[in-house]
């Protein structure tokens, strides 16, 4: 295998970002609206007046205690400021660079950079990568996609200035199925999520890791659906379709969460590694605090505190436990460490 050439900056940073075994094994907070919207409804049904106050302290603490048991956090600097100084120090720290959402007014869900960030100013902050969320249908409209692939060319050229790894997420939807839980759209999903991480595999690109959602709706597999709900795929078809994603990359790529349960996001990321999906670590989210925002609204900090200790800890040892024994290196791409070739970009001829 030919030597895979990685700058010294992308690669510290990789393995900054990875576990001992090689392994993005990383929580995501960097919700903002939906954040909001959480804990607004969590503070009302606790009969409390909701404040931001309450979203800047939640992100501190699950910040503060669960970094000690993950390789990485992905927070934003607008809500999540207090948990980028709490986390643990030995921990990686992924920023957002995104703009929250998207123009709902605009067809084509476009992605839109934060305006006053720059990937040198987030190095400067301390990053060790940089996310970049962006909403795609591989079957939209040619001049829709055009954009967004410039867009990602952009910000790959960028990355490799600053020498900082690009994490690039990919949220499939489809405008004529709004309702992403449907049947409908479990039927279109694997397409969309393949087809997907093929395009953004491509080099131009100069994505370091992709951030992407499993290829099925797991709630419609022959063997985790609930009582009464047919199941849209047999346990083999769900294990061809991770087989398919595997096989449209060529570099390392890690699951989201998806807002799935704790129990759902567990049993995906286990079938995955059984059907001997080469993934490479996670970025989970709210399957692995967010029945802690509940929590925090009726207990308090303490409160918090207590089930983070506990139940959040829990929930992230079942995952590193489910990683280590399925997932593989982020280099097993490149043929291993051996195999990596670094160098200093002062000295790149």
């Amino acid at each position: 295998m030919v030597k895979k050439r990685i700058s010294r900056g992308k690669f510290d940073k990789l393995q900054k970002l990875s576990n001992d075994h090689g392994i993005i094994a990383a929580l995501a907070i960097d919700q903002r609206g939906s954040m909001k919207r959480m804990m607004e409804a969590a503070a009302q049904q606790a009969g409390k007046n909701y404040n931001i106050e309450m979203v800047y302290e939640f992100k501190e603490l699950v910040s503060q205690v669960l970094t000690n048991h993950v390789s990485g956090i992905l927070l934003d600097e607008e809500l999540g400021f207090k948990g980028i100084k709490s986390k643990a120090k030995q921990t990686g720290l992924i920023l957002s660079y995104e703009k929250t959402g998207y123009d709902v007014k605009t067809v084509g869900r476009f992605p839109e950079l934060l305006p006053n960030e720059s990937l040198h100013r987030l190095l400067s902050k301390g990053a060790d990568a940089a996310k970049v969320l962006v909403y795609y249908n591989p079957n939209d409209k040619a001049e829709i996609n055009d954009v967004k692939h410039a867009f990602l060319e952009r910000l790959g050229a960028e990355g490799l200035a600053a020498d900082i790894p690009l994490f690039v997420e990919i949220v499939t939807y489809d405008d004529a199925i709004p309702d992403t839980k449907s049947v409908a759209f479990a039927k279109e999903k694997p397409q969309l999520v393949i087809d997907s991480m093929r395009e953004f595999s491509k080099e131009k690109y100069h994505i370091d890791v992709i951030k992407t959602e499993v290829p099925v709706n797991f709630d419609y597999v022959e063997g985790y659906t609930a009582d009464g709900v047919a199941p849209l795929y047999t346990k083999e078809e769900a294990a061809k379709y991770f087989a398919s994603a595997n096989k449209a990359v060529d570099r390392p790529f890690i699951y989201l969460s998806a807002g799935v349960s704790a129990e759902t996001f567990r049993n995906e990321l286990t079938f995955a590694g059984e059907s001997h999906t080469k993934y490479n670590g996670i970025l989970g989210g709210r399957a692995t605090w967010l029945q802690g925002v509940q929590v925090y609204a009726q207990k308090g900090r303490d409160g918090l505190i207590e089930w983070l200790n506990t139940q959040g800890k829990q929930n992230i040892t079942e995952l590193n436990d489910i990683l280590n024994e399925g997932a593989t290196p982020w280099y097993d791409w490149y043929g291993g460490l051996d195999n990596i070739e670094v160098f200093d970009k002062d000295i790149m001829k």
